[in-house]
């Protein structure tokens, strides 16, 4: 069975820097993305990050492009999301999934870890 654990999170203030991880387990190919959403409160997931498990191409919204950095440890068989300049609007809870479809989109996803809340403080 798969299954996403992640770690990471907290309270940072505004410029700060935070590492998210994603660990996975039960997946039998490497022919996947693995992805980063988040979801402030009353808002919709938003896509925030990508990158594939091999081949190692990685995908960024416009809004993070430049602060957040998506990587993979294949043997670890996680995926972290490092989230530099940290601002407010960066503050919602953060979701890893997996897919073998559309990187951007949550409802290709077919896994999803619990969350993780990152709040930023002004």
């Amino acid at each position: 069975q798969v299954q996403l654990v992640q770690s990471g999170g907290g309270l940072v203030q505004a410029g700060g820097s935070l590492r998210l991880s994603c660990a996975a387990s039960g997946l039998a190919f490497s022919g996947y993305v693995m992805g980063w959403f988040r979801q402030a409160p009353g808002k919709e997931r938003d896509f925030a990050a990508a990158i594939t498990w091999s081949g190692s191409y990685t995908f960024y919204a416009d809004s993070v492009k430049g602060r957040f950095t998506i990587s993979r440890d294949n043997a670890r068989n996680t995926v972290y999301l490092q989230m530099n300049s940290l601002k407010p609007e960066d503050t919602a809870v953060y979701y890893c999934g997996v897919t073998i479809d559309v990187y951007n989109n949550y409802g290709r996803y077919a896994y999803w870890g619990q969350g993780t809340l990152v709040t930023v403080s002004s």
